[in-house]
């Protein structure tokens, strides 16, 4: 129809008339209907178009127009409504209402306009419209009553025909036939059929025993309440000639089967009650809070034990003594065993926020290497309760990258997952700030303790993901290193260098090796870094490392170096040799470059930025990035000696050597090579840092990256954080895992109009978490569009369920009841084919005969119950429906008025009877030239 595929605006102003403030709102529809829609039935061009549509039946009901385009007529495509501007004022005094009137109708008259104009009249909540339509030679009065306590001639069509036959006078006998248009609807509370909003959970997977529990990892969906609250059931018989059927107070052939359209609309449940939506609520609440984890817990949740202050003196000593590192089995028990032995000095163990049972499951789902006999017990366990995590290169599995959270199969994913079931279910921001301190302990036991942070990539930290999960990365790769080095001293010293060439590199990686004298410029050996100070690095002499400094330039560095051992070798480089000795060029072990995370990499951004333009500035800013290309040169000078700087950026920089065929003194073809123009300039930091670097193996470097200060780094960022802080670092996961889920849940319903809402989810998640610090206003409206989806979602449910989708056999049947359901969700009402004979129609039919077997009757007035109690006399005791809610009828003709010589113009009467109101709305045309 017109007014489900039209749109309606609308364009306001103000005026004051009469000492009133006025709003006038002018509406139109923008699309017009199709052609000549209604001037075929009438045949009077000359009239104006509301009146030519008086007579029209195309679109009597519309589900969606306003309210006087379904009062009046359908054809109000455009319309004028005065209405006083202050909503406390209203046109209560009848002289007010026709000054009003008179006011428009001269107006009109004056200027010729047929746009019917309306004067909203008496108090806003009665919707009491009164106006007028001029055309040439015709006027159309609209008029309305409206009565709270109904006279018995108005519940029946009898009684609407003598008032509208009474009220258009009509001189002629016999009158002219009356049509009509009926409708009768039905609603449907009490749901007969039993309906379970959510599937029975798993018990054996239940942790703490509550009702509504679920697994870890896993996030709830589904709505706790029936999100359908009521179903309304149009019956229509759009077109009755007068005489055809029988309606009075005592017998009615309105029977709603046999009507012959139906059309259906759902009610739906304002803001149900959804898990999923209320999981990410609590959880945004989190972000809101300002205690810090000491406050919650007890201020001295980590003190050591008899030290309730911590002298600052001592951090240097307990850094720097000896402390023999034991290594026992990773168990549960030794895992949370030193959080609960200081946490047991403040409170008793039964006022801890989480009891053992859950704070154990929950660390063995994040850490399932923690129990070797359990391993692959939880390891499976650990794999089904992540959810059917895609395979990495699966979109939805990439998302992590457009959210900055983390992927779905990692352990920031699990632990945001684990916290946010525990804000919920176990203990509020106390059990957050209590699995939160069992993490941080846990984290500082594995870097001690050289065990691997599980559910992590390894490598450097992932800029893409969110910085907590850069922040583990970065103590894995902590971790990682401290780990080589460790096992590297206790293994033999032959067996360091891992190429298949590298003995002469391993002969010369003793204690004994040449390690410059300038000890404090570059910093200690490798092995030197420990936690331990049961072993040492000897140096040699001076006179030793002189031979290193001596190989600067050319075929003097190469006559210099003749007695130097190479140290440090990866594996010949295949294709290259030396320049100078003619000896094949080995590729050297080199140090990795130090890791970073963001906030790091923002850091060291801002430091070369303040160092300036000057040219000290410069050249301290090029020095300080090309710590890595020293540490490299140093380790090619040590793998091979005698090298020039040729031949390291033939290796290392390939496009900075030129080489090119020319004719030596004999006439042969040679190849020559020189640098390239960048590295000619005088003072180049290559030419400079070549001659700075020493033949120092990188194992005997200073570390380019210091595992030991920047694990102390991230421990101590982990210790500080907030639950706030927590909770908004991890909120960008949450929402991946609940974008995830629905996704998960609408490929088993299968609705386009979710699948289009997912993806602005997504869109607009995508803009909105890449900032640092989104606007809260912001992520409550992705949350509200995420709950929305879960909504829909679980009405679809309702309904497949209510209308017996999945139990039906026949497929074809199926899909109907499907198309049926799905339009349900997404228009506002929809008809159903064959009405009740059709499939959707006879189990529409079969809920009501339901409901009317256990009837419950809602509490009315006494006039209602007279007037329900006279439709079960006219309908029958027995009647399979209850007493219709609402009944509609539209009576319309065209006779001449106000005289038997007038035109015949159209005359049109519409009649609402619902439990709270009657209404009465005619549109009464009039012959202004022949009266």
């Amino acid at each position: 129809g017109i007014f489900t595929t039209g749109t309606w605006e609308e364009k306001s102003d103000e005026i004051s008339f009469a000492d009133f403030k006025f709003s006038v709102t002018h509406h139109y529809l923008v699309q017009e209907p199709s052609e000549k829609d209604g001037k075929e039935e009438l045949g009077e061009d000359a009239l104006p178009l509301p009146m030519q549509d008086l007579l029209c039946m195309k679109n009597d009901f519309p589900p969606r127009a306003h309210c006087l385009v379904r009062w009046y007529v359908y054809g109000l495509r455009e319309f004028v409504v005065i209405a006083p501007a202050a909503n406390n004022d209203a046109v209560v005094s009848e002289s007010k209402c026709n000054l009003l009137l008179s006011s428009i109708s001269i107006a009109l008259g004056n200027t010729g306009c047929q746009v019917p104009v309306f004067v909203q009249i008496h108090h806003k909540w009665r919707r009491l419209y009164v106006g007028e339509c001029q055309g040439p030679g015709v006027r159309t009065d609209f008029e309305m009553v409206h009565l709270r306590k109904v006279p018995s001639q108005y519940t029946h069509l009898s009684g609407l025909l003598d008032i509208f036959k009474t009220k258009i006078g009509c001189p002629l006998t016999p009158l002219p036939p009356v049509s009509m248009a009926i409708r009768l609807t039905f609603v449907l509370q009490d749901w007969q059929q039993y309906f379970w909003p959510q599937q029975p959970p798993d018990i054996d997977a239940l942790v703490g025993g509550e009702v509504g529990g679920l697994e870890f990892g896993k996030l709830p969906f589904g709505a706790c309440e029936d999100p359908i609250s009521e179903l309304h059931l149009a019956t229509t018989w759009p077109h009755l000639a007068e005489g055809i059927i029988v309606d009075n107070d005592v017998y009615s052939d309105l029977d709603p089967l046999q009507a012959p359209q139906w059309s259906v609309r759902v009610r739906k449940a304002d803001n149900p009650q959804c898990l999923l939506g209320d999981f990410l609520t609590e959880f945004f609440k989190l972000c809101r809070r300002k205690e810090s984890t000491d406050e919650i817990l007890g201020r001295s949740a980590f003190d050591e034990e008899g030290k309730e202050v911590a002298d600052i003196t001592h951090a240097l000593s307990k850094l720097t003594e000896p402390a023999p590192v034991p290594i026992p089995k990773l168990s549960v028990t030794n895992m949370v065993h030193s959080a609960k032995k200081k946490i047991r000095k403040h409170r008793g163990v039964d006022e801890s926020p989480l009891n053992n049972d859950v704070l154990n499951t929950i660390l063995l789902f994040l850490f399932p290497d923690a129990a070797d006999k359990l391993a692959d017990v939880f390891e499976n366990r650990a794999s089904t309760s992540a959810g059917n995590n895609p395979p990495p290169e699966n979109e939805d599995y990439n998302l992590f990258s457009h959210f900055k959270s983390a992927p779905s199969d990692s352990l920031t994913y699990k632990l945001a997952l684990c916290l946010c079931m525990i804000n919920f279910y176990h203990g509020g921001v106390k059990g957050v700030a209590h699995l939160w301190q069992e993490f941080v302990l846990e984290m500082r036991y594995r870097w001690e303790n050289n065990y691997l942070i599980p559910g992590l990539a390894n490598g450097s930290p992932d800029l893409r993901c969110c910085l907590l999960h850069q922040k583990l990365q970065m103590l894995n790769c902590c971790i990682e290193r401290k780990k080589a080095r460790d096992e590297g001293k206790r293994g033999s010293m032959s067996d360091r260098s891992p190429g298949g060439a590298s003995g002469d590199g391993a002969k010369g990686g003793d204690h004994s090796g040449d390690n410059p004298d300038k000890e404090k410029e570059f910093g200690k050996s490798w092995e030197s870094w420990s936690d331990s100070e049961e072993e040492f690095f000897e140096c040699l002499s001076d006179t030793e490392d002189l031979k290193g400094n001596g190989q600067e330039n050319g075929k003097k560095g190469a006559k210099e170096s003749v007695n130097l051992k190479p140290e440090g070798r990866l594996h010949p480089h295949g294709k290259l040799m030396l320049l100078h000795p003619g000896e094949p060029l080995y590729v050297p072990i080199t140090q990795e470059p130090a890791p970073m995370t963001e906030d790091l990499l923002e850091e060291q951004s801002e430091v070369l930025a303040k160092l300036g333009t000057s040219a000290e500035g410069a050249h301290l800013r090029a020095r300080m990035q090309s710590a890595c290309l020293l540490s490299d040169m140093e380790s090619f000078k040590a793998a091979n000696p005698g090298c020039c700087l040729e031949d390291f950026v033939r290796w290392y920089s390939p496009r900075d050597y030129i080489e090119e065929e020319v004719i030596d003194e004999k006439g042969n073809k040679v190849i020559r090579g020189e640098l390239s123009a960048r590295m000619k300039i005088p003072s180049n930091m290559w030419v400079e840092a070549w001659e700075t670097a020493k033949p120092v193996p990188a194992r005997r470097q200073k570390r380019l990256f210091d595992d030991t200060r920047e694990a102390e780094k991230v421990l101590h960022y982990l210790a500080v954080q907030k639950p706030a802080d927590l909770a908004r670092h991890l909120l960008p996961c949450i929402i991946h895992a609940a974008v995830l889920k629905v996704k998960e849940e609408e490929a088993v319903e299968d609705i386009s109009s979710v699948k289009k809402i997912i993806k602005q989810i997504i869109s607009h998640s995508s803009k909105v978490l890449r900032f640092p610090s989104p606007e809260d206003k912001k992520l409550e409206e992705i949350i509200a569009q995420i709950m929305s989806v879960e909504a829909i979602i679980a009405r679809a449910r309702s309904l497949k369920a209510k209308f017996g989708v999945e139990k039906c056999e026949n497929e074809e049947e199926k899909e109907d009841l499907q198309r049926f359901v799905n339009s349900l969700l997404e228009q506002p009402e929809v008809p159903v084919v064959g009405a009740g004979r059709g499939p959707a129609g006879s189990i529409i039919h079969k809920l009501f005969v339901n409901a009317q077997r256990v009837p419950a009757v809602p509490p009315l007035e006494e006039e209602l119950r007279r007037s329900g109690s006279q439709e079960e006399r006219r309908q029958g005791v027995q009647s399979e429906f209850p007493p219709p809610a609402g009944r509609e009828v539209i009576l319309r003709t065209s006779v001449p008025r106000p005289a038997p010589y007038s035109k015949a113009l159209p005359q049109r009467m519409y009649s609402v009877l619902t439990r709270e109101d009657f209404r009465l709305a005619g549109a009464f045309s009039a012959d202004t030239t022949f009266f």
